[in-house]
């Protein structure tokens, strides 16, 4: 090799591309340049590799342990090294101007074809407009049908699914359509809020306009080869939080090297409320002819698919309309993934209130689309050395770690049976459900989750509506003021699980904890949306025998930023060995709380007594002093808690479990009403009702007409009158609810007692309607007496079972309603007061 040339003028600071040189202004000659051979760069680069910027005692060591360096100045080495960092600084540089300059490159290409797609669909929005001009113009062209053809085209032949043949027949089609959503114009896209592009943005994120079902779409730029991508993006339980398993029943080979995969997959459900869902669909990989990888699904037609319908009795069949990936190589490297998820979720098998969490396609976009591009995303950072976490964990084992408490919450939710999970027989108030999992014994294996206990695992859950509670406060609070609502006792008694056999009841353990945690972080996702962290509870004994034990929990938080888009929020936690070993056995507990689309109002076209029209005014009203959105906000959380047990102590343990969770539920009920931004006195539904004259109006009526048809007092203090009977009305210890007196009558107004009974919000009561807490019986018996209570005006119901918004049965002793008459005669609604009710 030819010696290295290094040479550098006075004051240039630059070097040559045989290593760096330098020059002595003290001993050589003006325009001398130091010339090393490869024997001396090859010493200095092995210094170089250890210690880039070596102290004055390192260069004079090297120079007298390093014979062939003995001709050079010191000063002269200290150029040396100054002018490589300075090269290793450029080179950098240069590098990462590249990869910018790449990445603008392909999301310019991608803007392009974003905008071809776009000008190709406002083509179409203008022919299709320009028809419709004709056709209001010419009104006999849309009766004419002498133009038509008499030629009927025949429908398409059945896709038989029970032979190779046909598979292929479904799967072409669903690469036709699959493809004409993620780069045509099959789908109105509309640009999700909030998502902007650019080259530093996380991708260009679109959801459906109109179309059957729910729908999302995001492209962007990921730096991984295609193969590997779509490796991790088949592998959905990998990413997919709510996806519970994925089954390939049939694999058959395709053209071009392709694959057909028949799959099953199951989700978990993601409340306590709600059934889980599966699909049964047929899966094409394939190549294209420019190069380009497509994974596209949809699902089979037929709900006999898949497994035993013993196994899968717990979930509900949902639909995959075509959808997929295709991912693009890119030049210089990495590729262009476009993401398409196309759903029908069945939501008619939920309760109404948790409707929108299935018919907004804003949720899938969250839930799945954009959570896929963020995991390969984020696995591209993790193998390029972009991401590093403490200690010394890799990657990999702390990305399961959080799976495996996601998973394992997910569970205690659903609460499967082929799991081993049964529930429990309650105690008379099913606020609080109890199940219980014998299967989950410790065993001298220690898989992920094969422990708990020698008994086995009991389940304490809950869910409940939330209003004007912003979820990402909650769950802030709920992580950084843990003495607020958590016992670290049961903490404890989790804890000891891990180190013992046997589980003693919390009480028994002399110990005491100061309240303090210290949070560690562990890992954290690119954008933050997920945080991994461990978190140490400290702990005193009390006996002078007894060493102070902390008890150390791993947590996983989502959405915990005020920013965050998310379409869940949850904080999970379970107790880990100080040691936390990658193996560590983990029982999930914690919050989950996910946000409900509300719907926006228009502004009312004149004031009414119909109480509904009324609250749009106050939504306005509230909206103008900045406090609407805050006001407005619906979500619904669940708790579930895990306790591990001994078989001899299952009451006991599930007694305890029950009444910790009531008592959390109690606290997270402070906490919402300290941290809602509705909170000054009054609470969201009173500033409501008491911001209106016709709220003060109505309730004169409720009264006056009950003493008018019934002969007796609503309230003792009959004399009552405007604030103060509202307040009365607002706080009587029975639920009153009023319904429009309309063909469909619907619920205009409720007190306090009533918006817990029907489980819903002041703001959201107008959704429910009278039919629908009523079961079929329920419905039988009250119509029964509509003309009865129409002649005298009043009418007595026996006792019997409704249901509330969430679609809870509730029991009441015995009910009365009768007619509400306003000051001129007419009847203006009906009310209805239940007495001594209880959710059964």
């Amino acid at each position: 090799m030819a010696a290295a040339v290094a040479a550098m003028r006075c004051g240039s600071g630059s070097g040559s591309d045989g290593g760096g040189g330098g020059y002595d202004k003290g001993g050589m000659d003006s325009g001398k340049y130091v010339r090393y051979t490869p024997e001396q760069v090859e010493a200095l680069e092995r210094v170089y590799a250890e210690c880039p910027k070596p102290t004055s005692t390192r260069r004079q060591q090297l120079l007298r342990e390093c014979p062939i360096l003995s001709n050079i100045e010191p000063r002269q080495i200290k150029v040396w090294f100054q002018n490589r960092r300075c090269r290793d600084k450029q080179r950098k540089e240069s590098s990462r101007l590249q990869a910018v300059n790449r990445k603008l490159s392909a999301m310019n290409k991608l803007l392009m074809e974003e905008n071809e797609r776009l000008q190709k669909q406002v083509s179409q929005l203008v022919h299709e407009n320009a028809y419709m001009k004709q056709q209001l113009q010419n009104p006999s062209l849309a009766n004419d049908t002498s133009c038509e053809s008499n030629v009927t085209t025949p429908p398409n032949p059945l896709r038989d699914a029970s032979n190779p043949a046909g598979l292929l027949a479904i799967a072409e089609e669903t690469l036709t359509e699959f493809l004409s959503k993620a780069t045509g114009t099959a789908v109105d896209w509309v640009p999700m809020p909030g998502m902007k592009p650019g080259p530093d943005s996380f991708g260009i994120v679109a959801v459906s306009h109109g179309c059957r079902g729910v729908a999302a779409r995001a492209c962007g730029l990921v730096n991984l080869e295609p193969t590997k991508i779509v490796e991790i993006l088949k592998d959905r339980p990998s990413w997919f939080r709510d996806c519970r398993s994925l089954e390939v029943f049939t694999m058959l080979p395709a053209g071009n090297g392709g694959t057909i995969e028949l799959v099953y997959m199951q989700m978990y459900a993601p409340t306590t409320l709600v059934p889980a869902r599966d699909f049964w669909t047929l899966r094409y990989t394939t190549t294209m002819e420019d190069g380009s990888l497509v994974v596209c699904e949809r699902s089979l037609s037929g709900s006999g698919g898949g497994p035993s319908t013993a196994s899968a009795q717990q979930f509900v069949r949902a639909e995959m309309l075509p959808s997929g990936y295709l991912v693009r190589p890119c030049d210089g490297g990495g590729s262009i993934v476009h993401i398409v998820d196309h759903l029908d979720l069945e939501a008619w098998s939920v309760p109404e209130v948790l409707r929108p969490l299935y018919e907004s396609s804003r949720v899938v976009a969250q839930k799945m689309t954009t959570a896929a591009l963020r995991h390969i995303r984020q696995i591209a950072q993790e193998t390029s050395g972009e991401v590093v976490y403490a200690l010394g964990r890799q990657p990999a084992v702390l990305r399961t770690f959080s799976q495996r408490l996601s998973r394992g919450f997910n569970d205690a939710i659903s609460g499967f049976n082929d799991d081993g999970w049964s529930v429990m027989a309650g105690d008379g108030i099913e606020d609080v459900i109890i199940a219980c999992n014998s299967k989950k014994i410790r065993s001298n294996n220690t898989a992920p989750n094969a422990f708990i206990a020698p008994g086995g695992v009991i389940c304490a859950k809950a869910s409940m509506l939330l209003q004007s509670v912003p979820p990402a406060v909650l769950v802030r609070f709920l992580r950084e003021h843990r003495s607020e609502w958590a016992d670290y006792n049961f903490d404890a008694y989790s804890a000891s699980a891990l180190k013992s056999s046997s589980c003693s009841l919390p009480g028994l353990r002399p110990m005491r904890f100061s309240g303090s945690q210290i949070i560690m972080p562990l890992a954290h996702t690119v954008e933050n949306e997920e945080i991994l962290e461990v978190v140490r509870l400290e702990g005193q004994a009390l006996d002078e025998g007894l060493l102070s034990r902390d008890i150390h929990l791993l947590q996983f938080c989502t959405g915990i930023d005020e920013k965050s888009m998310g379409s869940c929020f949850q904080l999970v936690f379970a107790p880990i060995d100080e040691l936390f070993p990658d193996d560590a056995p983990l029982i999930s507990s914690g919050f989950r709380v996910i946000p409900l689309d509300m719907k926006t109002d228009g502004a009312p076209a004149g004031r009414t007594l119909d109480l509904a029209s009324s609250l749009e005014a106050g939504s306005t009203t509230l909206q103008a002093s900045g406090g609407a959105d805050d006001c407005n906000l619906r979500s619904v959380l669940t708790i579930a808690f895990q306790f591990p047990y001994e078989m001899h102590l299952q009451d006991s343990v599930a007694t305890m479990a029950r009444q910790y969770v009531r008592s959390i539920v109690s606290a997270v009920q402070r906490v919402s009403m300290a941290i809602s931004p509705s909170r000054s006195g009054l609470n969201a539904e009173q500033k409501i009702i008491s911001g209106f004259p016709e709220a003060a109006t109505l309730a004169r009526w409720i009264c006056q007409s009950y003493r008018f048809h019934l002969g007796v007092e609503l309230f003792r203090q009959a004399d009552e009158a405007g604030e103060s009977l509202l307040r009365m009305l607002w706080d009587h210890e029975d639920a009153i609810l009023c319904c429009s007196f309309k063909e469909k009558p619907v619920f205009t107004f409720a007190n306090e007692m009533g918006i817990n009974m029907l489980e819903t919000s002041f703001v959201a009561l107008q959704d429910l309607s009278l039919d629908k807490i009523f079961d079929e019986a329920g419905r039988k018996a009250l119509y029964s007496e509509i003309p009865k209570l129409m002649e005298q005006g009043f009418v007595y119901l026996p006792g019997g079972v409704c249901l509330s918004g969430m679609g809870r049965h509730v029991s009441f002793e015995n009910a009365v309603a009768w007619k509400v008459v306003g000051e001129d005669n007419n009847v203006h609604c009906l009310a209805f007061c239940f007495v001594n009710w209880s959710f059964v």
